[in-house]
């Protein structure tokens, strides 16, 4: 996600901050800047937050996968005819 969003700002050089911080400041005014800024990190947690989720929730899946993975093939070890020497 942060190689992304660096990705973005790689693009972006100090003139074009420059103006996208005087249009927000246009649209939004001195007063309204800190909410706006609070209201983007809140929003900027959540999406964090939310992709760490998923991300927990594929790992518990995968593992849950390897280990019926793993359970069927020891099952199968045991099936197999041993040879005898």
């Amino acid at each position: 996600m942060f190689k992304t969003v660096l990705l973005l700002f790689d693009f972006l050089g100090g003139g074009e901050l420059f103006i996208i911080f005087l249009a927000i400041l246009l649209l939004f005014g001195g007063k309204g800047m800190p909410t706006v800024m609070r209201n983007l990190g809140r929003g900027i947690r959540q999406f964090k937050d939310a992709t760490q989720g998923i991300q927990q929730d594929i790992k518990e899946s995968t593992n849950e996968m390897r280990q019926e993975m793993e359970k069927h093939a020891n099952a199968i070890e045991e099936e197999k005819p041993k040879d005898t020497l």
